[in-house]
């Protein structure tokens, strides 16, 4: 059996997930835990860049911060249908899944792919009828 990811709109998102998921490793491994970042911004002779590079990162999954705000973003995303906050909610949910933020990460993504898969949906390319309730398809009768 065949899968045709692009006939179900998730190419997109899994193709941007893994490259945000590779950059985030990098910055992890490649970076910050491999030690190639300044150890103490404190001293003078500090490089100032690298310095404001290490914080800037370290500040982004400090707190779980990038977790939240895939869970945010997601979950507005989701109540919304709104597409742009739904890849915000994804892009960041995956870097914050590598980058120590799993937490709120986690839900923030799946409620972001949610909305990206189904807005694919909606764009045309599905069979619905106009009006059609999602259990119509399901062709499940009443209880009474």
């Amino acid at each position: 059996m065949r899968t045709n990811l692009s006939k179900y709109g998730v190419a997109g998102p899994v193709v941007a997930g893994v490259i945000v998921a590779a950059i985030a490793l990098w910055l992890r491994h490649g970076l910050l835990e491999a030690g190639l970042l300044p150890r103490d911004c404190t001293l003078a002779d500090a490089p100032a860049a690298a310095c404001a590079f290490k914080t800037a990162l370290v500040q982004s999954f400090l707190d779980q911060r990038l977790g939240w705000v895939s869970l945010v973003a997601g979950g507005l995303a989701f109540m919304l249908s709104c597409h742009r906050l739904a890849w915000a909610g994804w892009l960041t949910g995956v870097a914050g899944l590598v980058l120590y933020s799993y937490d709120p990460a986690a839900i923030g993504t799946l409620l972001a792919l949610l909305v990206l898969v189904r807005a694919h949906d909606e764009d045309g390319q599905g069979k619905r009828e106009p009006g059609e309730q999602p259990a119509d398809r399901l062709r499940v009768g009443g209880l009474g």
